[in-house]
């Protein structure tokens, strides 16, 4: 069956879908991204997207800081992801990937007079992680890129060459993936997703002001952690913070809930997954597939 995509109005097949090698994104790195997943659940034959409003808002805030204008409306994008999902008729978990990108042909990297173009593809995706293995994590030597540089709250795709430098180099030393620190030495996130620590009983997570992607999934988590009446704290994290708590765990749309067993070759806790971190990631995969009616307003029923 082919698979289809949309792009600039149109629905079309997967494998005739084509940008020219000079657009702009291509060359500058100039789009804005989101990732969204859709989970299928086999007792009801439905496909849930999950939390596609927030995406798409933060699609529409990373499109400001870009100077960028949207074709569409956050309504028209919500109707042709599930237009698209509809045509792709999975019966599997789903990623989607909505793109805002500068689609004129042109050299130099000025944001302005610069025509935006929109196009989404979707794709089976399971798990990124091994949910049950817990993730040996590193410090980056490699720094988040700050607010005044390449913003990290907006989703932009030239920024994610520091994500690739950093995830990189974690695997070629021998880890799944990195903690990365900010300029001033604190810590901010994984390499594409967000961290928690729990210490005492206490969930604590840095402040979306400290150089994040403020996520999707970290909006969940503290939701989900206020409904199981886990208490929360958002503030600066400094980095021997980690090597000390009782548990740790990274959250993300492509990460989703993820243990981690060490940072830095210091084994976290008793090096299995925590209670508080399985609670959340228990009432999380329930939560994604529909099961929860509190929580059902997050998920897009897809099939009619």
């Amino acid at each position: 069956m082919a698979e289809y995509v949309y792009i600039n109005g149109d629905y079309i097949e997967a494998e005739k879908a084509m940008i020219p090698i000079r657009t702009h994104a291509f060359l500058y790195g100039t789009s804005v991204f989101e990732g969204i997943r859709a989970y299928y659940n086999s007792e009801e034959d439905q496909l849930y997207a999950f939390r596609v409003e927030d995406h798409y808002r933060r699609l529409l805030a990373s499109a400001k800081v870009m100077w960028m204008k949207s074709p569409h409306t956050l309504e028209e994008y919500l109707n042709i992801t599930k237009e698209l999902l509809k045509k792709n008729n999975y019966k599997t978990d789903a990623y989607i990937r909505p793109t805002l990108y500068k689609s004129s042909i042109k050299v130099g990297p000025t944001l302005t007079d610069n025509e935006d173009s929109f196009l989404i593809f979707t794709t089976p995706f399971g798990n990124y992680f091994d949910s049950e293995r817990g993730l040996k994590l590193c410090v980056s030597s490699w720094r988040r890129t700050s607010d005044n540089a390449i913003p990290p709250r907006a989703k932009v795709s030239g920024a994610y060459a520091n994500s690739a430098l950093i995830k990189t180099d974690a695997h070629e030393m021998g880890f799944d993936d990195a903690v990365v620190l900010s300029e001033s030495g604190q810590v901010t996130e994984g390499s594409a997703m967000n961290i928690f620590i729990v210490t005492n009983g206490v969930l604590t997570t840095t402040n979306i002001t400290d150089d994040i992607l403020v996520g999707v999934t970290r909006n969940t988590v503290i939701e989900l952690a206020h409904e199981l009446g886990i208490p929360v704290r958002e503030r600066a994290i400094d980095r021997t913070e980690l090597y000390n708590a009782d548990e740790i765990f990274c959250c993300g749309t492509g990460a989703q809930i993820v243990p981690v067993e060490s940072v830095d070759n210091r084994i976290i806790g008793n090096g299995l997954t925590g209670e508080i971190t399985k609670k959340i990631q228990t009432i999380y995969y329930d939560v994604v597939r529909g099961k929860s009616n509190k929580f059902k307003h997050w998920c897009t029923a897809i099939y009619d």
